[in-house]
């Protein structure tokens, strides 16, 4: 029977939303829980090819997480997602490669169930949530949440209120403005001051054979560059659409489909803003817009034979001379130079060089460049215990409040969050 009132009401359906209800539904079965999501379908990082790493650092924020406390809790992780953990190969030879030229290659456990996949799982998911008592609103958008003395309030749709004990707030990446407004209308402090900025790499297996050994490697280099979703096998570059603009990305069929001979990759370059220009998100928006001007409505990419000679990509470059693989994803030909800030660009190129030297045949006249890739998972709230509350009903977790980056070390943070919400009686 639908209800208004519930003990706890979660925000979203990714990871950390995930992780959340699980832990909730194992240690209070009687509780009350109640899911909203303005996606059709379950979203967040399971939605897309679904990789997941299982060892830290990689996936967490560190300035909230301990090696001890992610490793307490990836187990967790582990069991519910029941992850094909991937052999690796001839680790030492890279890594060998990467420190000579300052680099650290981190070994880290890996998974990856495709994006033809993904969605049995979230069914298996969402259905062991059902089974649990866990109602799910899907297309419905929370408009405002409000405390008061006995409890949230949170309304849908402009309209319709629901009452809740406590309140999980985990909106992902894509939420990031959402989260933001929100902290603003409850008068939370909270910082947004860093920014992913970088460009998707594509070129042929042959190029990157890495990834033979080693599915998504995690190279980390000077000047707080680093890559970044690995795929291969069925590879391919897509849009994603965030406001009035498209970034780009990669997705990964699974290996039960056949191979495309292709890997993309991104290269990101974390930055750290200062006073008085303070707002990641609003550097984002500006990157992403002047890109979309300059590509005529849509992002940028160039061939890198055409980047080292100092001329713009055409639809002419992309030929069947030495450049023998179409784009998978056909956006705009054109100069990067004109749309990366040069600093960036700069850090980006340097670290392309060398890891040129550690896996030679990356920079290969025919890979592409597209741009922009942008990721946008550092707001900060000012969190009042360790378990990611905000305020007395409230808990912000996930991407999107700068807890985590990547599936599990979301899912890590919802678990966090619900064991607050355990120690502190059930409702908060």
């Amino acid at each position: 029977m639908a209800s208004d009132q519930y003990d706890v009401i979660i925000i979203g359906t990714g990871p950390a939303a995930l992780g959340a209800a699980f832990h909730l539904t194992e240690q209070r079965p009687s509780l009350s829980i109640l899911m909203i999501d303005k996606a059709p379908v379950c979203s967040g990082g399971l939605l897309n090819d679904c990789k997941q790493n299982y060892t830290f650092p990689i996936g967490f924020a560190e300035e909230y997480w301990t090696r001890e406390e992610a490793e307490r809790l990836l187990p967790l992780v582990e069991e519910r997602l029941r992850p094909a953990i991937k052999e690796q190969k001839n680790l030492e030879t890279y890594r060998r490669r990467a420190e000579r030229v300052g680099a650290i290659l981190y070994d880290v456990r890996q998974a990856h169930v495709g994006t033809d996949r993904s969605r049995l799982l979230i069914r298996r998911l969402m259905d062991e949530l059902a089974g649990r008592g866990v109602r799910v609103m899907l297309e419905c958008e929370v408009t405002g949440i409000r405390e008061g003395d006995g409890g949230a309030e949170v309304t849908v749709g402009g309209t319709e209120r629901l009452r809740a004990g406590t309140v999980i707030v985990a909106p992902g990446r894509r939420g990031f403005g959402f989260l933001q407004r929100i902290m603003e209308q409850l008068g939370i402090p909270y910082i947004d001051n860093i920014v992913d900025v970088g460009i998707r790499v594509e070129t042929r297996l042959d190029n990157y054979p890495i990834v033979r050994d080693y599915y998504d490697p995690k190279f980390y280099f000077p000047e707080r560059v680093r890559t970044f979703c690995t795929n291969s096998g069925h590879a391919r570059v897509v849009l994603e659409r965030y406001e009035d603009f498209s970034l780009v990305n990669g997705h990964a069929l699974s290996e039960e489909k056949s191979g495309n001979d292709l890997v993309n990759f991104a290269l990101l370059k974390t930055i750290g803003l200062k006073d008085p220009v303070r707002s990641g998100h609003q550097m984002a928006l500006f990157l992403g817009r002047l890109a979309h001007e300059i590509g005529g409505g849509r992002p940028l990419m160039q061939r890198v034979g055409d980047f080292r000679m100092g001329r713009r990509s055409s639809a002419e470059t992309f030929n069947d001379d030495l450049y023998s693989f179409r784009p998978t994803c056909p956006v705009t030909a054109g100069d990067l130079g004109l749309a990366v800030p040069a600093k960036i660009m700069r850090h980006i190129w340097a670290a392309l060089k060398k890891l040129d030297t550690i896996v030679p045949g990356v920079l290969h006249p025919s890979t592409i460049m597209y741009y922009p890739e942008i990721k946008m998972y550092a707001n900060k709230p000012t969190f009042i215990d360790p378990h990611f509350r905000v305020s007395p009903r409230l808990y912000m977790i996930g991407d999107g409040a700068g807890t985590s980056r990547g599936i599990t070390g979301a899912w890590a943070s919802g678990i966090r969050a619900a064991e607050g919400i355990v120690r502190a009686g059930g409702q908060g």
